[in-house]
């Protein structure tokens, strides 16, 4: 069977949500439950690293959006084409 992989377009405020969410997750499962950890750990290192998390500022983007009268997007869910290459970083 083969799995679906997903292309997530997200901001970089989005992107730093998701990840501080994903830290936040990994709190809640215990020892019994370690493929769970597992997966939240394999998506998290699909993630630009601490680093550059951590550099991104909350709430700058939203204010430079305000500034031009533009509406913030949504983050976009596409399934990747079948049998298409490598799953694609966010």
């Amino acid at each position: 069977m083969e799995s679906i992989r997903y292309h997530l377009e997200l901001t970089p405020e989005q992107l730093k949500i998701t990840h501080t969410a994903l830290r936040s997750l990994l709190d809640d499962f215990g020892h019994d439950e370690s493929r769970i950890v597992d997966l939240i750990l394999e998506v998290i290192a699909k993630l630009p690293d601490e680093h550059a998390i951590r550099a991104i500022r909350l709430g700058e983007e939203a204010d430079a959006r305000l500034g031009t009268g533009s509406e913030p997007s949504g983050p976009t869910l596409l399934p990747d084409p079948p049998g298409g290459g490598s799953p694609s970083a966010a």
